[in-house]
């Protein structure tokens, strides 16, 4: 009986945390520019002014291709990712690839460095390539840095599937390629979504990758643009960077409201 009080209660006061930014967010980024100040942070917007904020970040920043951009950054980087994970983990599991352990110690080692530790060399190979300020460069390392947590979750998943289908179906003939795709893929389509839909939000929010590898705008991603409109017009226009913020937001979470039930089901079935 305690406990069905005390954990709606728990997750009730959990609900509320995580609401008090989104509100401070939608609070001061809904108020005129000359009527925000960091004292009144919390008091509430009269002036209804998000929609002209928004409209002003929009144009002044030039959003429109950079988030052509960035949603080109991220579907093609995870959807690929996903596509070498599932290959990764069919390999190891399906096939029995001699040694496929220390293979997939070896492809998941990569997230053992921190990002900032590859930095330098990626800013100097890419510079020496031509790959620098181009959307290929940046598509390349986003598909990259998608491959290790997408054959990490792959793999778990291909573990839970008997082998006897895959030996059943040599049985019947089916080559190797033909059983991954029409029957490993098909059965892992709730897994690769909810990986797909992780590393998506990433990309989509990433800054530190965005700000080393690209300086045109119609290359950068979006918050490198949101970051260069803060150093733009200062604390002054603070509600202006803040309607920046939330426009850029909103394709995320309408990704994870239209995909919330998948998504829970793949982090299931993933086992991670």
């Amino acid at each position: 009986m305690v406990n069905k009080v005390i954990r709606p209660v728990f997750l009730s006061v959990l609900g509320l945390l995580w609401l008090v930014p989104v509100y401070l967010l939608i609070a001061n980024a809904s108020k005129l520019p000359g009527d925000y100040s960091s004292a009144e942070v919390w008091k509430p917007a009269f002036g209804g002014a998000l929609l002209d904020n928004m409209r002003d970040v929009w144009e002044r920043a030039d959003l429109g291709s950079t988030v052509m951009s960035t949603l080109i950054y991220s579907v093609t980087g995870p959807l690929v990712g996903v596509l070498i994970g599932a290959s990764v983990g069919f390999a190891i599991v399906a096939l029995r690839l001699r040694h496929g352990f220390w293979w997939f110690v070896f492809i998941f080692g990569g997230t053992v460095f921190p990002l900032q530790m590859l930095l330098m060399p990626l800013f100097v190979g890419y510079a020496e390539t031509g790959l620098y300020d181009t959307r290929i460069g940046l598509i390349l390392v986003y598909t990259v840095i998608s491959v290790p947590f997408s054959a990490f979750v792959m793999r778990n998943f291909f573990t839970g599937i008997a082998h006897h289908v895959f030996e059943a179906a040599v049985v019947d003939g089916a080559s190797t390629w033909r059983i991954f795709w029409r029957i490993y893929l098909p059965m892992s389509k709730s897994a690769m979504v909810a990986v797909f839909i992780l590393q998506a939000t990433f990309i989509w929010n990433d800054l530190l990758l965005g700000l080393t590898l690209s300086q045109s705008n119609d290359v950068r991603p979006v918050m490198t643009a949101l970051t260069a409109l803060q150093s733009t017009y200062g604390g002054s226009a603070m509600p202006v960077v803040l309607a920046g913020g939330l426009l850029v937001s909103i394709p995320t979470v309408v990704l994870f409201l239209a995909t919330q039930r998948i998504f829970s089901r793949g982090l299931a079935l993933g086992q991670f």
